[in-house]
C-alpha cells in the first residue's frame, strides 16, 4: 500500500504562486489595448472613462489613424495610480 503525506499549506503556495504566474503571463499578452479592451479591463463606459482620466496630460494614449491605442503595462500603472488618487 502506497501513503503520500501533503502539507497543506505548502501546497497551497505552490497552487498560489502558479496561478499568480499565470495570471501575468495572460496580462503581457497584449501589448497595446484599443478602445474595447480598455473599457473591459476597467469596467467602465467610454463616457465615463472620458469624463474621470482619458484627457489626464499623464494618461498614456496614441491615436493611430481614427482609433486609440493604449500602451497596456503604462496604461495599468496609471490606471492603478489613478484609483488610489481618488480617496474622498
Amino acid at each position: 500500500m502506497l501513503s503520500v503525506s501533503v502539507d497543506e499549506k505548502e501546497a497551497f503556495q505552490l497552487v498560489k504562486s502558479k496561478i499568480a504566474e499565470v495570471l501575468k503571463e495572460a496580462d503581457v499578452e497584449y501589448v497595446f489595448w484599443d478602445a474595447a479592451e480598455l473599457k473591459r479591463r476597467t469596467c467602465m463606459s467610454w463616457n465615463f472613462i472620458q469624463e474621470q482620466f482619458f484627457y489626464h496630460p499623464g494618461f498614456p494614449k496614441r491615436k493611430v489613424g481614427s482609433k486609440w491605442y493604449f500602451p497596456a503595462r503604462e496604461t495599468r500603472e496609471f490606471l492603478e495610480n489613478w484609483l488610489l488618487e481618488q480617496s474622498y
